[in-house]
């Protein structure tokens, strides 16, 4: 199994390839084709004149752009360039309001796998089931954690345009294609040279970004062949804490329950905001440079501590300790190279061969806080021989530690607990390095009297993803280091033996610098991750008219694909066996074969008849065998018609059946670790409490032990939360309805409006439990005990004192994820004459539903995610542009609107509850009503409206050369978004106080740039 960089050898089979059939890639989806607004009737009998046939995206039938009847959006490469950023993902969250930000450099910043990933996520159906394709093409996926295609891998330059499919497509294109199909578009008939610069910046501070794009189109021997070859450049600076005043403000929120009131964390413990100001407000951490030392020490002294200047004492941790919002980027810094080279050549005049090979290279590199540590935090750990989990912890500082300062030890009544922050060791830096190569190459041609067309190609693609955990600790030799003692001659030696002999260097944390290099070393960990993903594709297609029908001829398509993904994810030991800070992933490989054949064909039914100039029935069929055992035979299929009842409407139905099959890491990967925010269902337990599941939580033996010196357990659990697979997954399936008009009536020129309706329902569909719906099943279940016969319960353990460990997060097929909702889309174009013209166009979605169904239990559990945001699901997303152009002059304002929404649905519910508690407490007069209650803050956040404006002038200069020059404003006035606390009782949490579904704090943002033709 290689862990290198992709091989010299894999680049010259993706070359050799290329080489092998000639070249081009004008895949057939590649075609031109217009936002399916409209379809008068007139354009068809031009149609029929035309001996030209067009592709439209989502199926590989001959037609003209009219007669679809799936709803595509389009971005052109105009709209693409006026946006003014450089990261496709990015263009496409603020183009499209179908589509989601998935992982982003404003959202993954405690991810290891995903930092520096930016990927798109179709109707918040999840990564994995839009299908992203380059060219109409499947190509290799950028993530061990699904089939992720990181956009930032396709040379900007390269991209025409990018063509959108929102409903289920499986039946064309197979497997993951559940949401819809994002196809990007690249360049196929440039000649000539071309070079752009792109800079910008945020005025506030950080936000630096530039891009530098080159490309060149050429033909050769007599224009029978055509070349094309393009390069990005493009780095972004990332955000820092220090850049936005907003990230300095520590908040730690709370809805007091008993009071009614809003309490913000202060010096003195939770306050009601009323009583304080935000001078007040405090959140930070007690893991501090020179350690804390607060427990276990005589009440009359308090905690100890150290600062610059030495030992401290009557510690506070509101007051002492340090705000970790400090370490925190709010942008991850991105780097990425990409090049791109793209050949055909008419091998004769009706066949031709083509080949593309794509490259590219990203690299993110995160820098965090130091770690902290503290003596009872346990890290998983794995017996190397016989697999078997255990846990480790620092340790307790003795008494006889030769480092304990006197004033410490002499005013000890017992073993020392501690907490400190390892600066020494370094900041904690998540390092990813990603190369990835695509390539495919085929022949494509007519036979039987140039009636139909056919393609046959291979495609190979290779993705390396390096992943360097830097700084992180190891607690198995930190244990052993503060475990010392001094010998009768003044040295200082670690007490184990086996130690000894492997070096350990005793380990000192009490005071700021107190840890030498030599103990840095000794404790230090980095662990990494490899992935090595590879693809081979094989498909072949023919299209053409099968046969004439009254109304006219059956266009149809037949092809096969065949496909085999490998993947291989190889981990340090440190990484695989644990004992560090940081998540265990083990080292896991698989393969997937896929077997696939596939249908299409498109029935005219009525032409030119009353109350039907058009009226078309399509069809799709595609079946795929999949090579894990238990998999069935998946048949995706799909019918639609498409109706032109007069000339400038068209109504349009689908219904399509589409599958997913569970990928490699979903089926294969054993428990790989991660940490989630949650509440322990335990949380507060006392002898006598009534809340639900404490009865059952009362007989875990921590918790009882807890509740026995205390009298209360307290919820401080460490989130973790490792993903595994599951063999037992089988394929998803969606039932996809979709219901839509367009209009572009004669009496209006240059008028478009669409209006689709869609309702998508997977069942068996893959997904994870939540944690605290796991607690929930576990320690609250009526018709399942709480015990081992409670399969809830076996995914739960907890330690000695009663404190979460791990929750295992097992992906299941449960019963159903349903999401319902509408798509607006108008366009409008007005002439001004001399005056040039104004286009006009808008795009909005309305989700009606989206919800998430399990089997628990004690019956059938339904979680609503829509209008919430820590789902990222708004009730509606717009965006509306316009743009007057008049002569060499572009000038584009651009409005994005996003819905009022709630923090979380269980929040609110929570909250409606103890007001109607409190009115009844009230009516009756007893003494926990509290009058005029304080409306919960961060629970409803309001709609939110940014704009931007951006202008484009070219340059005709001599030679017959351009020049472009171009720049604007992206959210002209500065809205950041609500205030989002980065930590309470709010769901949702904000990283530096911003929400990355408003941007991240990235607020307004300048850019400027000129582009050379030559």
């Amino acid at each position: 199994m290689s862990t290198s960089k992709p091989s010299l050898q894999k680049c010259l089979l993706a070359v050799a390839i290329s080489a092998c059939f000639g070249a081009h890639a004008a895949d057939a989806d590649e075609q031109q084709i217009e936002r399916t607004t409209s379809a008068p009737s007139n354009q068809q009998q031009e149609a029929k004149e035309q001996p030209e046939k067009i592709i439209v995206t989502g199926s590989r039938l001959r037609r003209t752009n009219f007669d679809t009847p799936s709803p595509v959006v389009s971005i052109s490469r105009d709209e693409i360039e006026d946006t003014g950023l450089g990261s496709l993902s990015e263009i496409l969250v603020d183009q499209i309001p179908g589509i989601s930000e998935a992982s982003s450099n404003t959202n993954s910043q405690s991810s290891v796998q995903n930092t520096g990933l930016s990927t798109i996520d179709l109707r918040d159906l999840g990564t994995d089931r839009t299908l992203t394709l380059i060219d109409g093409r499947r190509v290799v996926s950028n993530s061990y954690s699904g089939n992720y295609v990181s956009l930032g891998t396709i040379p900007s330059g390269m991209v025409q345009r990018v063509e959108v499919i929102t409903g289920g497509a499986s039946a064309v294109y197979g497997s993951d294609a559940i949401a819809g199909v994002v196809n990007i578009i690249t360049q196929s008939d440039k000649v000539g040279s071309e070079v752009k610069f792109r800079g910008g910046k945020t005025p506030e501070g950080g936000g630096k970004e530039f891009t530098i794009d080159a490309e060149h189109g050429f033909t050769f021997s007599g224009d029978k062949g055509y070349g094309f070859f393009s390069a990005t450049w493009d780095r972004q600076f990332g955000i820092d804490y220090a850049d936005r005043e907003r990230a300095a403000i520590e908040a730690s929120y709370d809805y007091n329950t008993t009071k009614m009131c809003n309490e913000m964390n202060t010096i003195d413990g939770d306050q009601c905001m009323r009583d304080i100001t935000q001078a007040d407000w405090r959140e930070r951490s007690d893991g501090t440079f020179g350690g804390v030392f607060e427990e276990g020490l005589k009440a009359a002294d308090g905690g100890y501590w150290y600062n610059e200047d030495g030992l401290q004492t009557g510690w506070n941790e509101e007051r002492d300790g340090i705000n970790l919002e400090q370490f925190e980027k709010l942008k991850i810094p991105n780097d990425r190279v990409a090049a791109a080279f793209k050949l055909d050549y008419d091998i004769t005049d009706s066949t031709r061969a083509y080949a593309q090979v794509q490259y590219s290279k990203n690299t993110s590199v995160n820098v965090k806080s130091p770690e902290d540590d503290y003596e009872a935090a346990d890290v998983l750990i794995i017996d190397p021989e016989t697999g078997a989990a255990g846990e480790v912890r620092p340790g307790f500082i003795g008494l006889d530690n030769p480092f304990l300062p006197d004033v410490i030890r002499e005013n000890a009544s017992g073993r020392i607990n501690w907490d400190r922050r390892f600066a020494e060791v370094g900041p904690v830096i998540t390092d990813n390095t990603r190369e990835t190569i695509r390539s495919w190459a085929g022949i494509k041609g007519t036979a039987f009297n140039d009636e139909w067309d056919w393609d046959l190609s291979v495609g190979y693609g290779t993705f390396e993803q390096k992943q360097k955990r830097l700084n992180e600790l190891n607690v198995v030799r930190m244990s052993q280091a503060l475990n010392s003692e001094r010998l009768d001659d003044g040295t200082i030696q670690c007490k184990d033996a086996d130690a000894r002999a492997e070096g350990c260097v005793p380990l000192n944390i009490f005071g700021i610098g107190s840890i030498t290099p030599e103990m840095a070393d000794w404790i230090r960990s980095n662990p990494t991750i490899t992935t090595n993903i590879d693809q081979v594709n094989i498909q072949g297609y023919i299209t053409g008219e099968l046969f004439e029908m009254p109304a006219g001829p059956v266009a149809t398509a037949f092809g096969f694909e065949y496909r085999r993904d490998t993947q291989d994810v190889v981990t340090s030991k440190d990484q695989r066996y644990g004992g560090v800070t940081f998540n265990v992933v083990p080292t896991f490989s698989g393969d997937m074969d896929v077997y696939e054949a596939f249908a299409e064909a498109s029935f005219p039914l009525l032409r030119n008849v009353i109350a039907a100039e058009a009226l078309d029935f399509e069809t799709s069929l595609r079946l795929a065998e999949y090579s894990p055992e238990g998999m069935d035979t998946m048949a995706s299929y799909r019918t639609g018609f498409s109706w032109v009842p007069m000339t400038g409407y068209m109504l349009r139905a689908n219904y399509s059946r589409s599958q997913r099959a569970p990928n490699i890491t979903e089926l294969m990967s054993p428990p790989r670790g991660d940490f989630d925010g949650f509440s322990d269902i335990c949380d507060g337990v006392t002898a006598t409490s009534t809340e639900p599941g404490h009865a059952a939580c009362r007989q875990e033996p921590g918790i009882a032990k807890a509740i026995a010196d205390n009298g209360v357990f307290v919820d401080e659990n460490n989130g973790y939360s490792p993903n595994t697979g599951n063999e037992l997954l089988k394929e998803e399936t969606a039932d996809t309805y979709t219901l839509g008009i367009t209009m572009q009536p004669q009496f209006a020129p240059n008028f478009g409006i669409s209006f689709d309706f869609y309702d998508i329902q997977i069942s068996d569909s893959i997904e994870q439990i939540g944690n605290e719906d796991i607690l929930n099943e576990c320690y609250n279940s009526s018709s399942v005990a709480f015990g081992p016969q409670n399969s809830f319960c076996n995914d739960i353990t907890r330690d000695d004192e009663g404190q979460l460990t791990e929750i295992l997060q097992r992906v299941f097929n449960l019963s159903e994820t349903r999401t319902r909702g509408y798509d607006v889309a108008v366009s409008y174009k007005y002439n001004m004459s001399d005056w040039g013209s104004l286009d006009l166009k808008l795009d909005w979605n309305h989700v009606t539903e989206y919800s998430v169904t399990y089997e628990g239990n004690d019956g059938t559990v339904v979680n609503n995610y829509d209008g919430e945001l820590v789902s990222g699901i708004f009730t509606d997303k717009a965006r509306a542009s316009l743009t007057w152009k008049f002569e060499d002059l572009r000038v584009r304002w651009t409005t994005k609107y996003m819905s009022d929404i709630v923090d979380s649905h269980d929040r609110v519910e929570d909250m409606n509850e103890l007001f109607a508690e409190n009115a009844a407490a009230c009516a009756a007069g007893e003494d926990s009503c509290v009058e005029n209650p304080e409306k919960p803050l961060y629970l409803y956040y309001p709609s939110y409206i940014t704009h931007n404006l951006s202008l484009s002038y070219n340059l005709n200069l001599s030679g017959g050369n351009d020049l472009r020059l171009f720049g604007g404003v992206n959210n002209l006035f500065d809205d950041k978004g609500p205030f989002v606390p980065n930590t309470g009782d709010n769901v949702a949490s904000g990283r530096g106080n911003f929400d990355s579904e408003y941007g991240g704090g990235v607020g307004r943002f300048v850019y400027v740039g000129a582009e050379f033709e030559f």
